[in-house]
């Protein structure tokens, strides 16, 4: 921000200045044009990975040759029908107790433990349906023949005097349960034929109809009921669900792959009818039979039908090496873009984030990295993300999050590959503007934190995260939660020191950085007091300046010559430097950095020596920045400023901006010409190289901020007669008149600066000024500009007309009425 006048010199230059003792309108236009500028960027670019697969080719993680694979078969002979083994791989612990012997073990005699056979046949007839019943309550049995079942039941119930026969049901031969043993082996013939009914109390229908007063079962209290129960899950086995699954097999033998339709129908009412009966999840018996039908049906390589199997498996609980095919299963399906349609008119999300919500890592890690790597996926759909946004992924993914962090020590390799892929889905959530507000209610920019405290070697997952940070900090509630986040700039400056080599994580990383300390005077303060803050930064720019350097450029090129597009690398390299200008550009507004930036000898070389290697032609953005950053610093003009004894060799490098013809870079030129020219041998410089003859026809800009700039330079350029004589031939006092007048009503800062640079240009009113018709001119613009009512009553709006009513008093009142008195020394009264 400009100042108008001191009251010492006659003639005042322009200086940048801020009112350390009034803050209250001062402060308002302050923050409207400061001279201390933000520097803003655009956000670096993620290219989609058109390949769906859990690790891209440019994975780089520290285990990448271990990574499971995103490309498998899956078949039915894939699945265990009995879903009662541990998943493949997985070793049994030993059972710390000792197994309950069938004989009371003697203290004395161990082999007494064992049976033996006896002496007299008899006794082995009376033995035997003891032995029998043991068998039987292992449940390894499920079916007898009629007449060998009445005959052994008869044999194991012998009802006593008094006593009823109790009745018997016979099975129907579907009724298949659920082993619990593990797998059966076959044994003799009357074996085979006994398998086929449980004994009574067993978890089978067959149940005596009547006990002896006081008997208690192995039900307990509860046997009745829990018998009731049986009935009723039988009753509906034989009646509905049993029909169906033979349904299901015999549409799976006829059908073909166009055909699934019917199948799929079939599937939903199973599931229905299952759900109805509240025998999902283990709670039905028989639901090794259900998973057995559903397995087979695999093999018809449908992605319709096989989400519908899917969301029923899960629903059914399947667990162990079951749930880590589903899994696999529901990826595969996942990875082909044309299938994501599906999973908008299935309830398989549903079923999937159940199984982020509830399935431990370690021993279902595999599964959760396979249905994470789902997510990630769906989540690049536009339609499906709000979806997952409606369900509550965001929270699920914060509870998922805080158990990853938490795993031993043993999982956390599996935990890093999760986090890779549920990191990657949270990038993609993040660009879902609902999405915000969860992100700051869940935390999960703080759980992020954590997570690359663990995994700070894993540039993957750095990466991931990075591009989260760099999306949300463009948004206030997210740079608050960011910046709230204990050791954050010490976090992300360690972040850059490590992995300094990886490009895209650099830019990102300081793309968050420049964000973070764009608009908060606390954050640039703590993000330089972090201990090595400077080194990293400033190591960062010689390793990316140096690295990759292009040709020079020809010495004379054509003027509007098309420049051609530099290499790939190149244009990454350069991205770097332009954020972490950025960043030293918004640091340095701070009153306590920007000196101390002002005096590092290392900071001002590495930006003249941008100046000196880049061209405006090819480096437009970071060049424009890089004058920015030096007209930030150029404010603080102490003794020991390193960039105050190199003002003149500045002057110099400024020079192919202002000759260039992009306009950003003529604007930033000129007002690091605005700064430096307090000095004498800047002016010479600019009058020398007739850079003022081009300050001149900046007037003539429809910009305010570029004649605001231009007329820093004139007020500054007007403290030396000679200077005055020469910019009055070049018309200089003419055009200030007519930016005056176009400009003034609508911006009084630089109605002021342009009363202030035509004071200096009058000597102090010691010298004539315009000729007479001009003169005149000026005085009626000036009149009518002082009346404080006719200057403001264009304005309604009571907040905008208090800032310009603020700029009025302290920026163009001072210095109109000055130049007014000048020009009208007689008729003129305060």
């Amino acid at each position: 921000m400009a100042s108008m006048e001191r009251k010492q010199p006659i003639l005042s230059p322009f200086v940048p200045r801020r009112n350390a003792v009034r803050k209250t309108s001062a402060e308002i236009v302050s923050e409207a044009r400061q001279s201390l500028r933000v520097q803003s960027t655009q956000r670096p670019f993620t290219p989609r990975d058109g390949h769906r697969q859990l690790f891209g080719k440019s994975s780089a993680g520290v285990d990448r040759d271990n990574r499971p694979p995103s490309t498998f078969s899956l078949h039915a002979q894939n699945f265990e029908f009995l879903d009662s083994r541990p998943g493949s791989g997985t070793r049994l612990s030993p059972l710390d107790h000792k197994p309950h012997l069938p004989v009371p073990c003697h203290d004395e005699d161990p082999f007494k433990a064992f049976p033996k056979p006896p002496a007299d046949p008899l006794e082995a007839k009376k033995r035997q349906p003891r032995t029998r019943a043991r068998l039987l309550r292992a449940g390894s049995l499920t079916t007898l023949s009629p007449v060998e079942g009445h005959k052994d039941v008869k044999e194991r119930v012998n009802p006593g005097p008094g006593q009823k026969q109790a009745s018997l049901k016979r099975l129907s031969s579907s009724d298949h349960t659920e082993a619990r043993g593990g797998p059966h082996k076959p044994g003799p013939r009357r074996a085979a034929s006994e398998s086929r009914i449980k004994p009574p109390g067993v978890g089978s229908s067959v149940r005596p109809t009547e006990c002896r007063a006081g008997q208690t079962t192995e039900l307990g209290n509860g046997d009745e009921t829990k018998s009731k129960e049986e009935d009723a899950e039988s009753l509906v086995w034989n009646n509905t669900i049993a029909p169906l699954l033979r349904q299901l097999e015999s549409m799976a033998a006829g059908s073909s792959e166009g055909s699934v339709d019917p199948l799929c129908d079939v599937c939903d009412r199973l599931h229905g009818t299952l759900a109805e009966a509240d025998m999902l999840g283990r709670r039905c018996k028989r639901r090794s039979g259900i998973l057995r039908t559903l397995f087979r049906l695999i093999d018809l390589h449908s992605a319709r039908l096989n989400l519908h199997i899917s969301t029923l498996c899960l629903a059914l609980c399947v667990s162990g090496n079951n749930l880590l095919n589903i899994c696999k299963l529901i990826f595969q399906i996942s990875r082909r873009e044309s299938n994501d349609i599906l999973f908008q008119n299935n309830s398989i999300i549903d079923s999937f984030l159940g199984v982020l919500s509830k399935e431990d890592m370690s021993s279902s890690g595999e599964a959760l990295l396979y249905c994470v790597g789902t997510l990630k996926f769906l989540s690049g759909n536009s339609a499906i993300l709000r979806l997952l946004l409606d369900k509550n992924c965001v929270g699920v993914a914060q509870k998922l999050i805080q158990r990853l962090c938490m795993a031993p020590e043993t999982n956390f390799t599996t935990s890093g590959h999760i986090l890779v892929q549920l990191t990657a889905a949270l990038r993609n959530l993040a660009d879902h503007s609902d999405a915000r507000p969860l992100f700051v209610s869940f935390s999960i920019l703080s759980e992020l934190f954590v997570v690359l405290r663990l995994h700070h070697k894993d540039p993957d997952i750095c990466t991931n995260i990075s591009r989260i940070y760099s999306k949300l900090s463009s948004y206030s509630e997210c740079r608050l939660a960011l910046a709230q986040t204990p050791d954050c700039y010490q976090l992300l400056l360690e972040l850059l020191s490590k992995h300094h080599q990886k490009q895209d994580l650099v830019v990102r990383l300081l793309f968050t950085l420049g964000n973070l300390t764009a608009k908060s005077d606390e954050a640039r303060l703590k993000l330089f007091q972090v201990e090595g803050c400077m080194d990293t930064l400033l190591q960062l720019y010689t390793t990316y300046q140096h690295r990759n350097r292009p040709p020079p450029p020809q010495k004379d090129p054509a003027p509007l010559s098309r420049p051609q597009a530099a290499p790939a690398s190149v244009q990454e390299e350069e991205d770097v430097l332009v954020k972490l200008v950025r960043v030293l550009a918004n640091m340095c507004i701070h009153p306590a950095v920007g000196p101390a930036l002002a005096t590092n000898t290392s900071c001002i070389q590495q930006l003249m020596e941008t100046l000196e290697l880049k061209t405006v032609l090819e480096s437009e953005e970071l060049m424009v920045n890089v004058a920015a950053t030096i007209n930030n610093l150029s404010f603080y003009q102490e003794e020991s400023s390193a960039l105050r004894r190199s003002q003149l060799t500045i002057a110099k490098l400024m020079l192919k901006l202002v000759l260039s013809s992009n306009m950003d870079a003529m604007l930033e030129a000129t007002r690091v010409y605005g700064n430096v020219s307090q000095s004498k041998d800047v002016r010479d410089f600019i009058m020398q190289n007739k850079v003022h003859q081009f300050v001149v026809t900046l007037l003539d800009s429809k910009s305010t901020e570029m004649c605001f700039a231009a007329c820093g330079v004139l007020t500054n350029l007007t403290l030396d007669a000679p200077n005055r004589l020469s910019l009055t031939v070049e018309g200089a006092d003419a055009k200030l008149v007519d930016c005056l007048r176009d400009f003034g009503a609508g911006d009084w800062q630089l109605a002021g600066q342009v009363c202030q640079a035509l004071w200096n240009m009058s000597g102090g009113g010691s010298e004539t000024l315009l000729d007479t018709q001009e003169r005149e001119s000026l005085v009626e613009i000036l009149t009518t500009y002082l009346d404080e009512e006719e200057a403001l009553r264009w304005i309604e709006n009571e907040d905008i007309k208090d800032y310009h009513r603020a700029c009025w008093e302290l920026e163009f009142l001072p210095a109109a009425q000055k130049l007014l008195k000048s020009l009208q020394p007689l008729d003129w009264t305060a």
